[in-house]
């Protein structure tokens, strides 16, 4: 059956919905505040995330952010409260799924779900080959290997430059936080490893330079962003 992540700080209203889907079959996983939602979501493999808005450490907009970042189709239900409609609106143009306002019905919760998992499963692509165009090159993540107008050689990957420009490609055009490639390529965002990052962000810079409308440009106060 589908899983789900629930992350909300209500001690009540967690257990309660937690408790109230797993019995109808969607086994639910439940954590209390923003960097506890990361943290489950990077160990495990979710169907659907549940995220309150207002949480202590990290707030459920720039959670849902962090999980765009690691996988940018898995669905997105906020809880907001019901004065807050600018929330609502806020969370469906960072890609939410759909929004519902506390208090809610259970009944309710479950029936969104139920929708959206189906519009899911209807419009599911077969599976990811791991093959990324970026601008004339071409990227193949299980080969470990960076092409160009289909010129057999190319450019062999280590394993983090693979890891890392898989990273940016997820997030074409789109700004790549630099904490949070960290701590998906390396583990952690300590000095030593941003360093290292650095040397791998120059040589990706260097592989990808022949085209010149691919640019992998520093974005101020957030990290990296591949154009192409």
């Amino acid at each position: 059956m589908p899983s789900i992540l629930l992350v909300e700080d209500d001690p009540n209203l967690g257990q309660l919905t937690q408790e109230y889907l797993t019995l109808k079959g969607y086994p639910t996983d439940r954590a209390t505040d923003g960097n506890a939602g990361l943290q489950q979501f990077m160990a495990n493999t979710y169907d659907l995330c549940i995220l309150d808005v207002m949480m202590p450490k990290k707030d459920g907009f720039t959670l849902a952010k962090e999980l765009r970042m690691a996988n940018r189709d898995v669905p997105i239900i906020f809880l907001t409260a019901k004065s807050m409609q600018d929330d609502a609106i806020q969370g469906l143009r960072l890609g939410a799924d759909d929004y519902i306002t506390k208090p809610f019905s259970m009944e309710e919760l479950l029936l969104r779900i139920q929708a959206i998992l189906r519009r899911y499963q209807r419009t599911e692509n077969v599976p990811e080959t791991g093959i990324y165009q970026i601008g004339t090159f071409q990227f193949d993540y299980p080969r470990q290997t960076l092409t160009r107008n289909g010129d057999g050689a190319g450019q062999r990957l280590t394993s983090k430059e693979s890891e890392l420009l898989k990273l940016l490609a997820q997030n074409l055009n789109q700004p790549l936080g630099r904490s949070f490639a960290l701590k998906m390529v390396w583990g952690d965002d300590s000095y030593f490893n941003a360093r290292s990052m650095d040397v791998y962000i120059t040589k990706l810079r260097k592989y990808l330079k022949d085209d010149e409308q691919v640019q992998l440009v520093n974005v101020h106060g957030e990290g990296f962003k591949l154009v192409a």
